[in-house]
């Protein structure tokens, strides 16, 4: 298993080059950059699109042979190449039944145990589990002492992120914040990074107890999109908006797709203590894929039972 005496993630202190790459950010007006951004990717024009898009394949190698199209001038814009859909053997599931997935595509940036009200981010960096959770007491409390699993989506990565556990979505929290990059050198040297940057917090019922899947903004992130709402952001505002479900809650079966990055970031999971192992295996900056195994569930209760109610997913935006 995996140590238990504490929580896992970079350790490498910042460097000079970190402090020169993360330093410029601060005054930049993310928002605005974030907007121009969302617009580019947006562009139908091939003259446009079409070099830009082989540009960002080479300079990144994008694995294009384990997309369902293969062609990467195929897609109608450069946002739709960026979300594109795997081939469905891309990202087989697991054989064990217990088995927690991996939510996305990306290296993992921290892991382990969610000690207080304390989740680490890496060496001398930690931030609020409660902040993260948009100020949700009572959902915080749920999982101090319990497990977390932080992984970042580069720009050669899949960017779609998919349920860890087969659950049943009760609450949304949307918080707004700034949109730092999300890249290892703000990782090393914002502090509360994940905490300060927008976010869209997903809370689902599982049989292990709650699940929290939390996607978090960056700086070139146009927006994040759900299979049940659509596009989620960016609608700018200062305030949290809290969304329940009751009677029409969306379940998701474990591996199914839940929401997109349009545009790279980062994926937390949350879950509750004395009831999932994280593998012994799992390391940081460790690559994992959609549908990987990290860890498995060691108890269940009734109430997540039978196949989930299929969700009819929105027409992704292009």
């Amino acid at each position: 298993m995996v140590d238990r005496q504490g929580p896992h993630g970079l350790t490498a202190p910042p460097s000079l080059a970190d402090w020169c790459k993360s330093l410029p950010l601060y005054p930049l007006p993310h928002h605005a950059v974030s907007r121009l951004v969302h617009r580019f990717t947006r562009i139908r024009e091939p003259r446009i699109r079409e070099p830009f898009t082989r540009w960002f394949v080479r300079r990144f190698q994008v694995p294009m042979d384990e997309a369902v199209e293969p062609d990467p001038c195929a897609y109608p814009t450069f946002n739709a190449f960026f979300t594109r859909a795997l081939r469905a053997e891309a990202r087989p599931m697991p054989t064990d039944p217990a088995a927690i997935c991996s939510p996305a595509d990306g290296a993992v940036s921290a892991f382990g145990t969610i000690r207080g009200d304390s989740i680490l981010q890496a060496k001398g960096q930690d931030y609020s589990l409660t902040t993260l959770l948009g100020g949700m007491t009572d959902h915080a409390q749920a999982f101090q002492g319990g497990s977390f699993l932080t992984v970042y989506l580069s720009p050669r990565d899949y960017h779609r992120v998919h349920m860890p556990l087969r659950g049943t979505l009760r609450e949304t929290v949307h918080v707004p914040g700034r949109l730092f990059s999300v890249g290892r050198h703000t990782v090393r040297t914002v502090p509360g990074l994940f905490a300060r940057n927008e976010r869209l917090v997903c809370m689902f019922s599982t049989a292990i107890g709650p699940m929290a899947v939390i996607l978090v903004g960056a700086i070139n992130v146009a927006s994040i999109e759900t299979v049940w709402a659509g596009e989620v952001t960016p609608p700018r505002g200062r305030r949290v908006t809290v969304r329940r479900f009751d009677t029409d809650a969306p379940a998701l079966d474990r591996g199914a797709e839940l929401g997109r990055f349009n545009m790279g970031s980062t994926a937390i999971v949350l879950l509750p203590p004395g009831v999932a192992e994280l593998a012994d295996t799992l390391q940081v900056d460790q690559a994992v894929r959609v549908r990987q195994a990290v860890g498995r569930t060691v108890e269940t209760t009734a109430g997540e039972t039978g196949p989930a109610r299929a969700v009819q997913a929105r027409p992704p935006t292009t």
